[in-house]
């Protein structure tokens, strides 16, 4: 934006290995990016609810009573899982392994994606990734990006680990589109985990997706917006308007505005997530994904205690294996794969901010 430069990505850019050295600041970040997506998830949830609309217009914190985590959160820690159980390599059968134990036994999936729900289907079918994603008539929806933070977490500073993984994971319920979306926002956290600047991590994950796709435009022309305005208020009714789809979940339109709202934030943790909870349509998972960018790079010890408190333990409103996983610990879980593959690949190296490469789904 114009008149905005202030960026609040901490820290000058490290490589992957010097982010693995430092192991207090691994486990912030990921807690910061594993938490901020719970954040924007449950704040965005309830941002958008008639009863907050008529009470405060604009939401700006939590309310007094309980907190509640959505399908964005619950997904989420399954891919946690699912990286930590393969030793931050998986296949496949990997994660389809863990849909069966955890997805699959949900009858109903209450609150899941719609994508999510007729992957199960499609798995109790017989058919297996990447036909359950394939066969989806919402495929291009935002519910692989939603989860890939972890996936963000472990590839820190190594877009292209991070694209690899990211479709992996989201090809048993998404393909085009979705899986894209999933890999912009994985790319995207690896790059904020290891102090990327803001552009650079916008451009990192632009990067991620293909030339002449539905993304690309929607991308681009959310980035424009953003890039030409003066002011936030010049920002808001096109975000909405030029990007707008019958189905509010679709990665064109989510992801995109997701991005966009991290850029014009400048990466700031409390504005990104407020006005990312409050921009209507899929809010919780454009608020989980823009939470999940400026927590990785300022880190947990920067967002109120107050606030991660609140939405610390899930409630397995969707996946009941959630229900009181403390997200703290899964974090420091995941920050140990990046610290143990450091140790063990002392040689490695990481690719720049904005060179991520993007391998095919």
């Amino acid at each position: 934006m114009k008149q905005e430069s202030r960026d609040f990505s901490r820290g000058r850019f490290k490589t992957r290995l010097q982010l693995a050295a430092d192991r207090e600041l691994v486990e912030d970040r990921a807690f910061g990016a594993l938490i901020g997506l719970a954040m924007g998830d449950s704040l965005g949830d309830a941002a958008r609810t008639a009863e907050n609309h008529q009470r405060y217009g604009v939401t700006t914190d939590f309310g007094s009573g309980a907190s509640w985590s959505t399908d964005d959160t619950e997904f989420a820690l399954l891919t946690a899982e699912i990286l930590i159980k393969s030793g931050g390599n998986p296949t496949i059968d990997d994660v389809v392994r863990s849909w069966r134990e955890h997805v699959l036994i949900e009858d109903e999936l209450n609150r899941g994606g719609a994508s999510e729900i007729e992957a199960a289907h499609n798995i109790r079918r017989g058919l297996l990734p990447p036909l359950s994603g394939e066969y989806n008539s919402h495929c291009v929806s935002d519910g692989a990006a939603m989860r890939a933070a972890p996936i963000g977490i472990i590839a820190a500073g190594d877009g292209i680990m991070a694209a690899s993984l990211a479709a992996v994971d989201a090809c048993i319920s998404h393909a085009r589109d979705g899986v894209w979306g999933a890999q912009a926002v994985a790319v995207g956290v690896s790059q904020a985990m290891v102090g990327a600047a803001v552009p650079d991590v916008v451009s990192a994950a632009r990067a991620a997706i293909p030339e002449q796709s539905w993304f690309s435009y929607t991308f681009d022309k959310a980035i424009e917006i953003v890039e030409n305005a003066s002011c936030p208020e010049e920002v808001w009714a096109p975000l909405h308007d030029e990007l707008w789809t019958t189905y509010k979940a679709a990665v064109p339109e989510a992801i995109s505005q997701a991005f966009a709202i991290y850029l014009l934030t400048r990466g700031d943790f409390k504005r990104g997530v407020l006005y990312a909870a409050n921009f209507g349509r899929d809010a919780d998972t454009i608020g989980a994904v823009v939470g999940a960018l400026c927590g990785a790079a300022c880190g947990a010890s920067a967002i109120p205690d107050r606030w991660i408190e609140k939405v610390r333990y899930p409630s397995g409103t969707c996946l009941g294996f959630t229900k009181g996983v403390d997200i703290k610990t899964v974090a420091h879980t995941l920050a140990e794969l990046v610290v143990q593959q450091g140790s063990d690949n002392p040689g490695w190296t990481s690719s720049q901010p904005g060179q991520p490469g993007r391998p095919s789904p």
